[in-house]
């Protein structure tokens, strides 16, 4: 995101995807302190159904863009040195994208039953 998501955009975008998140961690939380799964073949049978795969899959795009605004404001309020600062944000956007890829990748594993 560069200059669309400046601003306001950058504001909204970090607002709708706080709340979503939000109802996420707390379904997640409500979920393993109350019914938890006993082994690793529950989890995964758990993260393979429909509704769980596609809020975790919503979730993961979401997360990160969250994440890039936020670490994309910090950089451009303080770094000063351009090429520091592209350098900066080119690394983060390789481990964003990255985590992003592990973990849709998990996700579709876990549901092929793999």
């Amino acid at each position: 995101m560069s200059r669309q998501a400046s601003g306001l955009m950058a504001w909204l975008l970090q607002r709708t995807t706080a709340i979503y998140l939000s109802f996420l961690a707390g379904y997640l939380l409500l979920k393993f302190i109350f019914d938890a799964p006993a082994d690793h073949a529950e989890l995964v049978a758990w993260v393979a159904h429909p509704l769980v795969a596609m809020a975790l899959m919503l979730g993961v795009p979401l997360v990160l863009a969250h994440a890039w605004v936020g670490i994309r404001d910090v950089l451009i309020d303080y770094v000063r040195l351009t090429n520091l600062r592209v350098g900066l944000m080119t690394w983060f956007v390789f481990i964003i994208v990255a985590s992003g890829l592990w973990f849709v990748k998990a996700i579709i594993t876990a549901g092929i039953g793999g």
